[in-house]
């Protein structure tokens, strides 16, 4: 798969995009397929510390619920709240307009610890 060279990944398919002060976090298009269509996203508290591999929230399907997990560190400082009436931005645009969170300030040095688009795909490919 092609993925946008910007992110970073994680083995239970999150994916973040660091850009300046502010980390973007969501689910991989992998994970989302897995999970169908999503009816229901529980997003975290504005102002929610999360430590990398909290449980930041939960996403539902048709099929079932999942805890996403943060891939680093962080303050919530947004959440995505299109996600309200709107869950299944996520399976439609997983990268781009189905974002979960933005964390911020955040950890940068949990994200060394994370899988490049490359090595996310040889992942994917076992």
């Amino acid at each position: 798969m092609d993925f946008p060279k910007d992110l970073k990944f994680t083995k239970d398919h999150e994916w973040v995009r660091i850009s300046g002060n502010s980390a973007v976090v969501g689910i991989t298009e992998f994970a989302q397929g897995e999970l169908g269509e999503l009816v229901f996203v529980d997003l975290p508290a504005k102002g929610k510390a999360l430590k990398a591999h909290d449980t930041a929230c939960v996403v539902e399907s048709t099929k079932a619920a999942s805890d996403v997990y943060s891939p680093i560190g962080g303050t919530v400082a947004e959440v995505n709240s299109e996600l309200s009436n709107t869950p299944n931005l996520v399976n439609s645009d997983p990268y781009g307009k189905g974002w979960l969170m933005k964390l911020s300030p955040f950890n940068a040095a949990d994200a060394e610890g994370l899988m490049s688009p490359e090595d996310y795909n040889k992942l994917l490919s076992k």
